[in-house]
């Protein structure tokens, strides 16, 4: 046999397959960090049962048996300012009079909301509850032991391998942190589906003190929840709603000024209620322009990033005042969700960001017929754009919540489809009443 020429071959050969090699491994590399896409397939949103309705006089009506007349008074004035409408809801025990709020009722309440949503959810997408891979339920207040994780996965008899977690205390914002979490894991586990469940369970919440900043919370929040499916399976894109572009989390809680601007108080009655503090406009503001200025470069067009570059250019060296340059985030998203913490919220918002009516109409409408449903009103927000028929393939929207901590999170959703008929969901027994003149 002549080796040499075998070694002549290998020779001339061996720069090719240094390079085939060189070239396969890079391929590898970029293939395995690449991030996982992950898809929406649904979701649904709670709607109460007509009889928790609380309309105003109702709530007047009940303050006045329950608190001294000038307490009522300031919490019916909050409410005529607050956004809300008359079909807001209140769970079971909040009214009685006097109120309720046991452990028991909480768990009653819990229990219908959860259940409610995660029906409906299986059924809407055909998935069997062993072939959750991972599930993540967020409320802030009610926290019982078992928890509310372990609650969903004896009712569904979850398969015992599912990986569970429980988030508490976390505020409005909790659902987007809810999200990035099972994103997370859907980069590490392939072929996987994550349930997320959110809610605020108001049995507990409710104020009975005469502390009026802690009364506020009482005329904004209401009952709700909402359970959305996520997944990293290829196979499912055909038949999924979204894919996750971004998630922006931000927390400012290394400040204290920004930590104690919402917190869950005992007044010297020994009632126990969230305290807002005259700190929290300032902090909101300042939770929103550090989120924005990590949104901003990964969603908006090279002309606003321009823009922004040249209005600090002519800040930092020509004339220090003028002002900053807001960027038109309208140019970056179709579809505005953003947390109907309450009507100075939206306002503030509508204003900084410079959106319209119609960009804002959503979350107004979600406030107004559903209340501050807590981490979970984003998810009525993009309900209410569908049930409108305002969803097309390619649309971009934005998810933007608010919470103690302080927290500003973002979540950016594409549409993968045109839905030729709205699905309309939880609004489906009144979207054509709106939107109302608030």
């Amino acid at each position: 046999m002549n080796f040499q020429y075998l070694d002549k071959i290998s020779t001339e050969m061996s720069p090719f397959l240094c390079i085939a090699f060189t070239f396969a491994y890079f391929l590898y590399f970029y293939l395995a960090k690449k991030p996982k896409p992950v898809y929406l397939l649904d979701f649904t949103c709670f709607r109460p049962p007509h009889t928790c309705r609380v309309p105003f006089a109702t709530f007047v009506e009940h303050a006045n048996q329950v608190f001294d007349p000038k307490n009522a008074h300031f919490q019916m004035r909050v409410l005529q300012k607050s956004g809300l409408g008359e079909e807001t809801c209140f769970p079971p025990n909040i009214h009685y009079i006097p109120p309720e709020p046991t452990e028991k009722g909480s768990l009653e309440e819990a229990q219908l909301v959860i259940f409610s949503v995660v029906d409906d959810l299986l059924v809407k997408t055909g998935i069997k509850p062993p072939e959750i891979d991972f599930l993540v339920v967020n409320c802030n207040v009610f926290n019982p032991i078992p928890s509310l994780s372990s609650m969903v996965v004896n009712k569904y008899k979850m398969k015992s391998s599912v990986k569970c977690f429980n988030l508490g205390g976390m505020g409005c914002s909790a659902e987007l942190i809810a999200l990035d979490l099972v994103k997370d894991m859907l980069q590490v586990y392939p072929n996987s589906y994550g349930l997320i469940v959110s809610t605020e369970i108001i049995t507990p919440c409710l104020y009975s003190g005469k502390q009026r900043p802690m009364l506020v919370t009482n005329c904004l929040f209401r009952m709700g929840g909402a359970a959305m499916v996520v997944t990293n399976r290829a196979t499912d894109r055909a038949r999924a709603k979204y894919k996750l572009q971004h998630v922006v989390r931000t927390h400012l809680g290394a400040h204290d000024k920004a930590y104690y601007c919402v917190q869950q108080q005992q007044d010297d009655e020994g009632y126990v209620g969230f305290s807002l503090s005259k700190d929290l406009p300032a902090v909101a503001g300042e939770a929103l322009k550090t989120n924005l200025t990590a949104l901003g470069p990964r969603v908006l067009p090279f002309s606003e990033k321009l823009l922004f570059v040249q209005n600090f250019l002519r800040r930092r060296f020509l004339n220090p005042k003028t002002p900053p340059y807001v960027p038109n985030f309208k140019k970056a998203f179709e579809h505005f969700c953003i947390h109907a913490g309450g009507r100075a919220v939206i306002d503030d918002l509508e204003t900084h960001l410079r959106l319209s009516p119609e960009d804002v109409e959503a979350s107004r409408m979600t406030l107004y017929r559903f209340g501050n449903t807590s981490s979970s009103s984003p998810w009525y927000s993009l309900g209410y754009t569908e049930a409108k028929g305002r969803m097309k393939r390619g649309d971009r929207v934005w998810q933007i919540a608010l919470g103690s901590g302080f927290k500003c999170n973002s979540a950016v959703w594409m549409s993968l489809r045109t839905m030729s008929e709205p699905e309309k969901g939880v609004w489906s027994a009144c979207i054509d009443k709106f939107p109302v003149v608030v």
